[in-house]
């Protein structure tokens, strides 16, 4: 007992002692590794096609970047809460610098790809800002909202929240509208979990509502039907966001004999074709015996599930959302054991950012919402989704360590009793 209370050198071993790290959230993320690497090799025959390369190699830059994110975590399991809190307010700001500075005209930082300067390339890494402004407003917004104490509190953090969201998500829905009401929608449910006051979420539900079907019958009406162009300005890519809801309900309505492919829906149709083709058997055609994945342009990266459900069929498809989902429930499980209130939303806010995330790029690629761009976390190729999706998962489990510690550490000083047995093994 005096080791542990005491001695600061019993401290220190105690901060780092395996014992305290969260097993369930570890065996999650492991799985999910395997998934991404198998679901990889199979997916990459493309990029190994263009490189001229064996089937392994296109794989190999990704596993760098997975080996990388694993000693992330593991590291960042230990940081105390504190710090990551302080930490999601200075990335929040420095976020917010290169998130505007994008809009900056001839800004030699942003780079472009497929038509979209949704990249900033800093020292010679190439990253998405709208990623870490994901990770760190969810951070944010949750300490700001176990502050409230009172009804008083309640609107005053209320408008904090929104007005930081709204101000974190503009620059970023103007090149990424998917990624600005993923975020949206996150806080929203952050504010359901901090019980805030009904009358301010609906009625911020209902002005977003109309403004969005505003701005989507201003453009359909007064642009796309009158065959008038948007070239310039913030909302010039206004018209690839309508054009991707009428494609999604004209899509529907077009009988077999008349469907015809273009360049707008060619990703989507082939990528509804590896979906039916998986769908044909329970555990689809297998892996390895994709026939969609030389055909698909970004089968390897935001359709990936498209091919996972070619190759597993609804075993694989159901498994990997079963995965995502048991991510939420164990942050949900987790959650509910934690006295600390600013644990208990922090963990939740990222777990529904990642699980939310999750979903939207599967429901993508199964064709049941308009193409939005987002990458399936850990799974999608890409070195930036890796690294933050490593960093969602490091600081849930530096919550659940920190949580973990605490209880024993009470339970020491309530019985005098030291409890070898890791706090998710505890009986409430």
């Amino acid at each position: 007992m005096t080791d542990i209370l005491t001695d600061p050198t019993g401290r220190f071993r105690q901060r780092f002692s395996m014992r305290y790290i969260d097993r369930p959230f570890w065996i999650l993320f492991v799985i999910l590794i395997f998934v991404a690497i198998i679901a990889l090799f199979s997916a990459g025959s493309t990029l190994a096609y263009k490189a001229g390369a064996s089937s392994v190699s296109p794989i190999l830059g990704q596993i760098s970047f997975i080996l990388i994110g694993i000693v992330l975590t593991f590291f960042i399991q230990f940081i105390p809460t504190w710090m990551i809190r302080f930490g999601g307010y200075l990335c929040l700001a420095i976020t917010l610098l290169m998130l505007y500075s994008m809009l900056i005209p001839g800004n030699p930082f942003v780079k472009t790809f497929n038509g979209a300067g949704r990249w900033f390339n800093l020292f010679g890494i190439t990253f998405q800002p709208s990623e870490l402004a994901k990770l760190s407003l969810t951070i944010v917004v949750a300490d700001l909202l176990t502050r409230i104490k009172s009804s008083e509190d309640a609107r005053r953090y209320f408008y904090w929240t929104l007005g930081l969201t709204v101000v974190t998500i503009f620059p970023i829905l103007l090149g990424n509208l998917s990624t600005a009401l993923l975020m949206a929608g996150v806080v929203v449910l952050m504010w359901f979990l901090a019980r805030l006051p009904w009358k301010y979420i609906l009625s911020t539900i209902t002005i977003a509502a109309l403004l969005m079907v505003v701005g989507y019958l201003i453009v359909e009406f007064g642009f796309i039907r009158q065959h008038r162009s948007i070239e310039s300005g913030p909302f010039k890519r206004a018209m690839t966001w309508a054009g991707r809801v009428d494609d999604l309900f004209e899509e529907k309505q077009q009988n077999a004999d008349e469907f015809r492919l273009t360049d707008d829906n060619y990703q989507r149709s082939i990528a509804k074709v590896a979906v039916a083709r998986g769908g044909k058997s329970p555990f689809g055609v297998l892996p390895g015996n994709s026939k969609e994945r030389d055909y698909l342009p970004l089968a390897f990266a935001d359709y990936i599930f498209a091919i996972i459900v070619e190759e597993t069929g609804v075993f694989g498809a159901g498994f990997l959302i079963f995965l995502y989902l048991a991510i939420l429930f164990r942050a949900c499980y987790a959650s509910s054991r934690y006295a600390d209130y600013q644990a208990m939303l922090m963990v939740m806010g990222l777990a529904l950012m990642l699980t939310c995330q999750a979903l939207i790029s599967m429901g993508v690629a199964v064709g049941i919402g308009p193409v939005t761009g987002q990458p399936l976390p850990m799974i999608s190729k890409g070195g930036t989704s890796v690294i933050i999706t490593s960093f969602y998962f490091g600081i849930m489990m530096a919550v659940a360590r920190e949580q973990n510690e605490l209880r024993d550490r009470q339970q020491v000083i309530i019985d005098g009793s030291y409890n070898d047995t890791p706090d998710f093994e505890l009986e409430s």
